[in-house]
């Protein structure tokens, strides 16, 4: 079974040692990827709103230029190999971010909200064909910084 977020960067979104099938035979469960927060990257969502197609995250921080970008949901799974949002947030502390998504959402619609770095420090989103990703997901040890999010009402 392949797992969501399994390929990206040009390399493997998991960690080097951890195997994209589950094991049938016996083997080890390989390392397991949690979304959430760092030390020195984060995305807080507490009071984040939204104005039609667009969002106001409260607060980003990263350690390097990146993006935060949001990837839809269909069919109650995410879609990692689609974004629907991105935009450049500089190294550091970033507040009232604003993304625009492709399309309004309904309140409640799911995304996954995340960080990735600007590999080539372009400020453009190189998405490349959503399996191998130019522009890497942030990661601190096993945790991507990333969070599961359900549009707000509109609320701006």
């Amino acid at each position: 079974m392949i797992r969501p977020w399994a390929i990206c960067a040009g390399a493997a979104l998991l960690p080097a040692d951890a195997a994209i099938a589950m094991p049938d035979d016996g083997e080890a469960a390989p390392p397991q990827i949690t979304l959430g927060n760092g030390e020195h990257n984060a995305i807080m969502l507490e009071g984040a709103t939204r104005s039609g197609a667009t969002f106001r995250i409260p607060t980003i921080r990263i350690d390097r230029n990146g993006f935060l970008v949001m990837h839809p949901f269909r069919d109650g799974a995410p879609v990692p190999t689609e974004y629907v949002g991105a935009v450049p947030v500089p190294a550091g502390v970033s507040h009232n971010v604003r993304i625009t998504v492709d399309a309004e959402p309904m309140a409640g619609e799911m995304f996954i909200v995340m960080l990735h770095y600007d590999m080539n420090d372009d400020r453009v989103f190189d998405f490349g064909d959503g399996v191998t990703v130019p522009d890497a997901p942030v990661f601190e040890g096993g945790t991507m910084i990333a969070h599961r999010y359900a549009a707000p009402e509109e609320s701006e």
